[in-house]
C-alpha cells in the first residue's frame, strides 16, 4: 500500500507517516522500482493502534520506545500499564487543580459580584487589582497547552 492510501485510510497526512517512520513508530517501508514506499498491510493496523494510545496521553516518545521493543521481540506490557497509571495519576491531579481553581473562581466572583454592587455607576470597581495575591496558579490553557506539547514529543 502506498503512503497516500495510507494516510488517506488513517485518516492522517503522509508527513505525518515520515514522521512515523523517522520517529521508529512506523518501520521504514521498502520502496517500489518507482521510489515510492510501499506500506505492508499492517501498516494500517500499527497508525491506528498509535492514534489510540495518543489519544490516551502517550507521546510519540513513548510509543517509540514501546514499538521499537515490542519490534525487538520484548514484551513491554508492563511498561505500558505503568506509563498508563502515570497518565492517570497525571490527569487526577490537573482535574484537582482545575476543581480547586473552579472554586477560587467562585469566592473571586462572589467578592467582585459584592464590590460592585458597592460601586457607584460609572466608578471604577478595581477588580483585578482585588485578586489575592494567593491565586492558584492552574491556567486551563496551559494544562491543556502542556497537554499538547508532550504528546507531540
Amino acid at each position: 500500500m502506498q503512503s497516500g492510501e495510507l494516510s488517506r485510510l488513517a485518516g492522517i497526512s503522509t508527513d505525518t507517516l515520515r514522521h512515523y517512520e523517522r520517529l521508529g513508530i512506523l518501520p521504514k517501508p521498502p520502496r517500489t522500482n518507482g521510489g515510492y514506499r510501499a506500506y505492508p498491510t499492517n501498516s494500517l493496523e500499527r497508525v491506528r493502534l498509535v492514534q489510540s494510545a495518543l489519544k490516551v496521553g502517550f507521546s510519540l516518545s513513548e510509543l517509540a520506545t514501546i514499538l521499537r521493543m515490542r519490534d525487538g521481540g520484548e514484551v513491554p506490557c508492563h511498561r505500558v500499564r505503568a506509563i498508563a497509571e502515570d497518565k492517570l495519576r497525571e490527569v487526577k491531579q490537573q482535574i484537582n487543580d482545575l476543581l480547586g481553581m473552579r472554586d477560587q473562581l467562585e469566592r473571586i466572583l462572589k467578592d467582585w459580584d459584592a464590590r460592585l454592587a458597592r460601586t457607584g455607576k460609572g466608578k471604577p470597581a478595581r477588580l483585578l487589582e482585588s485578586l489575592p495575591h494567593d491565586v492558584i496558579g492552574t491556567n486551563p490553557r496551559r494544562l491543556a497547552a502542556k497537554h499538547l506539547r508532550r504528546n507531540r514529543r
